[in-house]
């Protein structure tokens, strides 16, 4: 079974799951287009999820969208959050804002071939779930209102804050950004629940008309869509403090223990060298990535590359060699379709699955699967069936090019075959030669460095 790394266990834990497994992602803030940094996070919840339906296990997901609630910083005053400020730049309603941006991550998802989600529930259209949720912790005394009209959370009724971050109440210091206290918060480490406003993002409450603060939209989603207690909590690293350590005592004091059994984060994404961010202009969209010609699942693969838990360092680079070898992998698995059915390679296949159990080991199971893709002793009609296997948690497409390639003329894979053996030993004489009598035969081979391709 799947073993993964635990944040705030920190140990690789088995998820211990039967027939069925729940689990939750934190969703898009779909204020802006979604960059590849963001959307690494996702594929870190598909591959937990295809490796999981491999071993015949139900996967339910839910993945909220954030339309409302999320201020620019948390020390930041005011009623204004990213939706509204957005949406007044680029001239549209909040709504229509939202649903723009939706859309584009939803398309951006399929075309990294994540499954989608069973439940994505909204934030502007569950706002009764967090009303409720935030009445019932203060009812229970874990939270508080003030005379404003705002509502926080009261920290300090939960004694294990920190066990995901290792942020501890009494370690902590007011925001580096606030010159005082706010005065109406009885501990300075308490958040927003609830914040005041008028306009077009804000609510009637019992407190008074405003908005939910962006932490609660996720305790309220995840217990009505998923229940009081559920395996999996994924999101990027950046959200364990606050987000997960706040979403984690507003569920956990609503219902009287432990909610979510494993913590999974995936690492950041830098791009040569740097952190995506507008402010330093290297932003990178899939839609780039597709402009320069490059197909969106080489965005994929180059992740597959690397261990979710490490940082990852894209490059432009990285992904064209990313792309050749997923051309090339498709070019194989294309021609290997033509010969004879063969079972597939068993031990490659074993060892493939249990680099993905050993805490997602993508790493280890591409390097297997170039091992096979040189291994002449495999008939090809059994890496076919093997390539085909895998690809159902890489998610790569590897079947797409059957049928479009054309069928090598006779003798044409034996040479192709020999010249990767010459080029391996370096036979570079023997490897032009070789290259000839396949242009004789009307095939044309380039060298690139994953290696050789034809057409």
């Amino acid at each position: 079974m799947l073993r993964i790394y635990d944040t705030r266990a920190r140990q690789v834990e088995e998820i211990a799951a039967g027939r069925a497994l729940r689990m939750y992602t934190c969703g898009p803030t779909v204020y802006r287009y979604a960059h590849v940094g963001n959307l690494r996070t996702y594929v870190l919840s598909d591959l937990i999820r295809r490796v999981l339906e491999l071993r015949r296990v139900r996967v339910l997901v839910c993945q909220n969208i954030t339309d409302v609630g999320h201020l620019v910083d948390e020390s930041d005053s005011g009623s204004d959050d990213k939706m509204l400020l957005q949406a007044r730049l680029e001239g549209r309603s909040v709504w229509e804002l939202a649903r723009f941006y939706e859309d584009a991550f939803v398309r951006d998802t399929a075309a990294l071939n994540l499954r989608p989600p069973e439940h994505t529930p909204r934030a502007s259209e569950t706002i009764d779930l967090m009303v409720e949720l935030i009445a019932k912790l203060i009812e229970q005394g874990h939270a508080y209102a003030v005379p404003d009209g705002s509502v926080y959370f009261d920290v300090r009724t939960f004694p294990s804050y920190g066990e995901i971050s290792g942020n501890r109440l009494d370690a902590l210091k007011p925001a580096h950004r606030i010159e005082a206290v706010d005065p109406r918060k009885r501990f300075h480490a308490d958040w927003a629940l609830w914040k005041p406003a008028e306009g077009e993002l804000s609510w009637e409450t019992p407190w008074g008309r405003g908005f939910p603060g962006w932490h609660v939209e996720c305790s309220a989603m995840s217990l009505r869509f998923l229940g009081s207690r559920f395996e999996i909590h994924t999101g990027g690293i950046d959200l364990r403090f606050p987000h997960h350590e706040d979403e984690r005592a507003q569920s956990d004091s609503a219902v009287g223990h432990e909610v979510v059994r494993h913590w999974v984060h995936g690492e950041h994404l830098l791009f040569d060298g740097r952190k995506m961010a507008k402010s330093t202009g290297n932003v990178v969209l899939l839609s780039d990535v597709v402009s320069e010609g490059l197909d969106p699942l080489a965005v994929r693969l180059a992740f597959l590359e690397h261990r979710y838990r490490q940082q990852l360092n894209l490059t432009w680079d990285t992904l064209r060699a990313a792309d050749r070898t997923l051309r090339r992998w498709r070019a194989r698995v294309a021609e290997w379709s033509e010969s004879i059915s063969a079972p597939m390679a068993g031990d490659y296949v074993k060892r493939v699955e249990a680099a993905f159990d050993d805490d997602l080991d993508t790493p280890s199971a591409l390097r297997i699967l170039r091992e096979l893709e040189r291994d002449e002793s495999v008939p090809p009609g059994a890496k076919f069936e093997a390539f085909l296997h895998v690809d159902q948690v890489l998610g790569l497409d590897l079947s797409t090019e059957i049928g479009k390639t054309p069928v090598l003329p006779a003798g044409a894979g034996e040479l192709l075959e020999a010249r990767a053996r010459a080029r391996e030993a370096q036979d570079w004489s023997a490897a032009d030669r070789l290259r000839d009598e396949l242009a004789e035969l009307g095939v044309r081979v380039s060298d690139t460095p994953e290696g050789q391709t034809w057409s």
